[in-house]
């Protein structure tokens, strides 16, 4: 073994008799035959010299695998991995082109007849939130209209014991707003009966009954079990992260956790009365644990795709296109956001929307602003029918350069906001009005964040029990679903 180690240029003798008289060698061959007898394995057992050989000769082995076989597998993961991302990209191409052949017009008659395919969904639909967007989304996806049933504030009352947050107007307006939308039906009752149901699929012609994933069960029975029967019945699954419950729970359980200056705080505590004088004092304390950048956390989680989707049918402005813009926080969207999109989109050709970060809207509004997150309200505003193009984190103050790259011919807002106490920060509009391009919309609602909040806190308790009940629901969902508790 030691002449065979001569040969060649190079004498590797020294590195052998050095690891072969190594204290650690001897102690490795003197466990190694230990290992030998305890296995009852005949002598003679190898000695040092031919451990020292066998061990070279198998790192020998590993060096040449690697060298030969090793980084062909290494490039060959590197190509899998590559065109892993490829199909990934061109699954997210078609499902856009999917979403995005949804808002084409079949331009003939005869075979827009014939593909017709009408889809019903029905809910209360109170607080309307991106996850009821992504319902209608979904829905409209199994046919070419969706007609939306809104139950009415009577049935939702005497169903559930309390009227709905949002009134019969604010609530259909919304429902009417939402771009994959195409018809509505106020009344229709909060427990859908089986005979409720065959009116609405006779009358309105309908192919389609969707609903979510979770059973819905009226005095033992299945209130879709016709459709299903008839094969109608079409489920879709529920958008996580975000529900009715979860933002009325935001408001109830936040609304002490503020992100507020310190002098707001004290000047709430001064005017909140005796029965307040707690929640005034926990706004001072969780005052000095407030961090200075405020984000709003949120169960949601904001995937590209799900943007994308939502961003489906989207042009750009046309040449000579007279182009709107409007911005603000659009916290938790309702019939005053909707009204005034809606204006605004009528005084032009395109209508793009700054949605402001979280920080920049908590440094205005204070207290536990925004109920929801950027990507959120984004997405709320993404699926109004009004809107043409979002400006995702808007700057605050809109200057000269911001008009010239949007190609902005008139800069808009409403008159009313949700702002709580005065702005001392410079005018955002300065430029525009210097530019002779700003106007004020009348404001068609009083409605704001603040009074729909309000609306919460005036029935805490009743909706503090609600909140408990539907969670343990939606744990119960999800255990069903994944097989865990979601907390």
């Amino acid at each position: 073994m030691v002449d065979a180690l001569k040969k060649g240029d190079i004498d590797w003798t020294p590195l052998y008799k050095v690891i072969e008289e190594s204290s650690t060698m001897q102690r490795g061959v003197l466990a190694f035959h230990g290992l030998l007898r305890t296995l009852n394995v005949p002598t003679p057992y190898p000695d040092a010299v031919q451990c020292v050989g066998t061990l070279a000769v198998a790192v020998a082995t590993l060096i040449l695998y690697y060298l030969f076989f090793g980084k062909r597998h290494v490039k060959r993961r590197k190509d899998l991995l590559q065109e892993l991302a490829i199909a990934q990209e061109k699954l997210h191409e078609l499902e856009v082109q999917l979403a995005e052949a949804e808002h084409e017009d079949v331009s003939d008659e005869e075979d827009q007849e014939r593909k017709e395919k009408r889809v019903f969904l029905e809910g209360a639909f109170d607080l309307m939130h991106y996850g009821h967007m992504n319902a209608f989304r979904q829905a409209r996806a199994w046919g070419t209209t969706l007609i939306v049933g809104v139950n009415d504030d009577a049935s939702i009352e005497k169903c559930k014991g309390t009227a709905p947050i949002m009134n019969n107007e604010e609530r259909m307006v919304m429902v009417e707003s939402c771009k994959w939308v195409d018809e509505t039906i106020l009344g229709v009752p909060y427990i859908m009966t089986a005979e409720y149901l065959d009116k609405i699929v006779r009358e309105y012609k309908i192919d389609y009954v969707v609903h979510g994933d979770d059973p819905c069960i009226v005095d033992g029975k299945d209130v879709y079990e016709l459709p299903k029967r008839l094969g109608m019945f079409r489920s879709i699954p529920r958008t996580e992260g975000v529900s009715t419950t979860d933002i009325v729970g935001r408001m109830l359980y936040l609304t002490r956790e503020h992100h507020d200056h310190t002098y707001k705080a004290k000047r709430r505590k001064d005017s909140i009365g005796s029965t307040d004088s707690a929640s005034a004092s926990d706004l001072l304390s969780r005052q000095k644990q407030s961090p200075e950048i405020f984000n709003r956390a949120s169960q949601f989680l904001t995937t590209t795709r799900l943007l994308r989707i939502f961003s489906a049918g989207q042009k750009e402005p046309p040449p000579n296109a007279k182009i709107v813009y409007i911005q603000g926080a659009f916290d938790m969207l309702h019939i005053g956001h909707v009204k005034t999109l809606k204006r605004a989109k009528e005084l032009g050709d395109y209508l793009i929307v700054g949605v402001h970060n979280d920080n920049a809207v908590n440094r205005v509004r204070g207290a536990n602003y925004p109920i929801m997150n950027l990507n959120e309200r984004v997405l709320s505003v993404l699926g109004c029918r009004y809107v043409d193009d979002v400006l995702i984190d808007a700057p605050w103050i809109i200057t000269r350069d911001m008009i010239a790259s949007l190609n902005i011919s008139l800069i808009v807002t409403g008159t009313v906001a949700d702002t709580e106490f005065p702005n001392r920060e410079k005018d955002p509009y300065q430029v525009a009005k210097d530019l002779g391009i700003f106007q004020n919309i009348k404001s068609e609602s009083n409605v704001t964040v603040g009074s729909i909040v309000q609306r919460v806190v005036d029935n805490e308790s009743v909706f503090k029990k609600k909140v408990e009940k539907k969670m343990r629901a939606e744990r119960e969902y999800y255990s069903s679903r994944y097989g865990y508790n979601k907390n």
